[in-house]
């Protein structure tokens, strides 16, 4: 018996499924399917049945949970122990958060300095990661709270806070489209775009806005985050469709923003995992978030939606 095979009992006990394990874990519905019959057999009990297809646990799986969530709830206590003599020597806190690069690189500076100073016996820590992997950093109990994509493409996450906003198309002072109050995929023929990667959501939604204009977009640069798009639009590069939360943190690299139509809705928020209440401190270092980001970005920017029954809002 190892850690991962109680990490994949944990995560098919609690999402009903080897997939959904298999996304919560960040592995392979197979390695998951094969952790679990190592488990099973190195204890020597029944632990699933086979039904239709689909694996099911026995009373005796049922019976074991407890234990081993609290195998797993001790190693994370450990992990956090560890982490928090090698960030914080003797300080007893440690809080995690994961973020996109464009909002760890334009707010956290400044409110992590407030923080720290507010709160002289936590450290933190600030990881940087795409939607995706900010929720297994979560599940993983590798971050306290996360920025992620809403809905979230796992179950098993809190969301604290969600938030919404609208693509912007993002262009250099004096172009010639800042005289419109809006832009089109029309109004871009010609123009050389700088877009984010094709794995992005947003992209596939302005690919599809592009074809249902029976438009192919003159594509000059592929990135990956807000903030490089920003910067090369700045140095004249082009001009680009991205998030407008994130497009209004970066208003300071010298670009103008116009909301892009037809329409693009873009839900975010910050997470937690479920069925774990966070640290104390983690809705205040939530809501200090969104008070930086409304206070760079303009109250325009995005809206923060009401909580949804069951989920823990933030005040504003």
């Amino acid at each position: 018996m190892n850690f991962k095979q109680l990490e994949a009992f944990h995560a098919f006990m609690t999402t009903g499924s080897t997939i959904e394990a298999a996304q919560r874990l960040g592995a392979s519905q197979p390695a998951v399917s094969r952790l679990l019959s190592q488990f099973e057999q190195d204890l020597g009990v029944a632990l699933f049945v086979r039904r239709k297809g689909r694996l099911h646990p026995t009373n005796e799986a049922e019976a074991l949970l407890p234990d081993v969530q609290n195998m797993i709830a001790d190693a994370e206590s450990l992990h956090r122990h560890v982490n928090q003599l090698r960030l914080g020597g003797l300080r007893r806190t440690l809080i995690r958060v994961q973020l996109p690069s464009t909002v760890a690189q334009s707010v956290m500076p400044d409110v992590t300095e407030v923080f720290l100073s507010d709160f002289p016996d936590v450290a933190l820590e600030i990881l940087v990661g795409t939607y995706e992997t900010s929720e297994v950093a979560v599940l993983g109990r590798e971050a306290d709270l996360a920025l992620v994509r809403s809905p979230p493409m796992n179950s098993g996450l809190n969301m604290v806070l969600q938030l919404a906003t609208e693509a912007v198309c993002i262009l250099p002072p004096g172009h010639a489209l800042l005289k419109q109050e809006t832009i089109s995929a029309a109004d871009l023929i010609g123009e050389d775009l700088v877009l984010l990667g094709r794995q992005r959501s947003l992209r596939h939604q302005i690919d599809l806005v592009f074809r249902q204009a029976r438009m192919m977009p003159q594509i000059r640069a592929e990135v990956h985050s807000v903030e490089m798009a920003c910067r090369l639009v700045a140095q004249g590069l082009g001009v680009s469709i991205v998030n407008g939360l994130f497009a209004h943190l970066c208003r300071d690299m010298g670009i103008e923003c116009r909301p892009f139509r037809p329409k693009i809705d873009y839900y975010l928020g910050m997470a937690t995992l479920a069925g774990q209440p966070p640290h104390a401190l983690v809705p205040e270092l939530t809501r200090r978030i969104l008070e930086a980001m409304s206070h760079r970005a303009g109250a325009d920017a995005f809206q923060v939606l009401p909580p949804e029954s069951g989920d823990a809002g933030v005040s504003a």
